[in-house]
């Protein structure tokens, strides 16, 4: 009975080996292939062109030696800084109100989260016209209470935050559905007996339902960072990381160095640089919201 048995477990796991394989292969050949072929070239002079040269650590060296590279990580820095805040405040006060039983609220999620599912370029022409100095809406509205125009994409001071608004508005949406999700789940029997102790509706949303909410907080704040230290599709679609480099992140520095430039050697190494800087923030993350837990 227990040969039987065996036999039968075996076939099984050959089975779901079988069923799991194309997975197994995409994943070796797509992800890890391409990933230890780029840890490589790091370390390589490669112009695509020519067969590549050994160069050890001289495009590391050359990363930290670059002012460009120090630009563009502290343009992504602030980006990350103003989005992420930004977008959990946005995103669970939108949760909250969408919580609520009343009619019609199904037609406010859908629309709320519509700008998720759009594509990233059409959203950029349509905040590009948005923006427009001469044309935009945004600076039609503003000249009506005597402000404006401004040169919102055109102006080093202001085109970081524009984009800023822009990746906001297109992402709040997926937080919104992580948050609702969450707050589904707090069983109501916790709002009662908080209702029996006196707490009012703002002490309620404060002592239960924020705390509840952290572990959910701390996954939209990890999922942020690696997402906006990536940022590349809307820099690369409305600024080009201009004016004066003052919208050029570590992503679209990466784009330039190898499809630019046509260094592909230098970009590896660049893009091993931020997967550390993302790595790092993570376990940092990590270790405040667990001290946070613990207190």
């Amino acid at each position: 009975m227990h040969a039987k048995t065996s036999s039968y477990q075996r076939r099984l796991q050959r089975v779901a080996l079988l069923f799991i394989s194309p997975v197994i292969l995409y994943t070796v050949i797509f992800r890890f292939a391409p990933m230890f072929a780029s840890l490589y070239l790091s370390f390589t002079r490669y112009n695509v062109l020519q067969p590549a040269v050994w160069v050890g650590l001289q495009n590391y060296v050359r990363i930290f030696q670059s002012d460009l590279f120090w630009t563009a990580l502290r343009n992504t820095a602030l980006y990350s800084i103003e989005v992420l805040p930004l977008n959990i405040a946005v995103s669970f006060g939108l949760a909250l109100l969408v919580n609520q039983k009343v009619r019609g609220v199904a037609f406010f999620r859908t629309l709320f989260y519509l700008p998720v599912v759009t594509s990233i370029v059409a959203v950029s022409m349509i905040w590009m016209w948005l923006y427009d100095y001469n044309l935009g809406l945004i600076n039609l509205l503003l000249e009506y209470v005597g402000l404006g125009p401004f040169d919102w994409l055109g102006d080093p001071r202001l085109a970081l935050h524009s984009l800023v608004i822009m990746r906001v508005w297109k992402g709040v949406g997926w937080n919104m559905v992580i948050y609702l999700a969450a707050l589904q789940e707090i069983p109501a029997e916790l709002y009662e007996a908080a209702s029996i102790d006196g707490a009012n509706s703002w002490q309620r949303m404060l002592k239960v339902t924020w705390p509840l909410l952290r572990p959910v907080t701390f996954y939209i704040t990890v999922m942020g960072i690696i997402s906006t230290f990536q940022t590349f599709g809307e820099i690369y679609a409305m600024t080009k990381g201009g004016p004066l480099n003052s919208t050029t992140t570590v992503g679209y520095l990466i784009y330039q160095q190898a499809f630019d430039q046509f260094q592909m050697g230098q970009a590896s190494a660049t893009s091993f640089v931020l997967l550390g800087i993302i790595l790092a923030l993570t376990v940092v993350n990590n270790k405040v919201s667990g001290s946070r837990a613990e207190a």
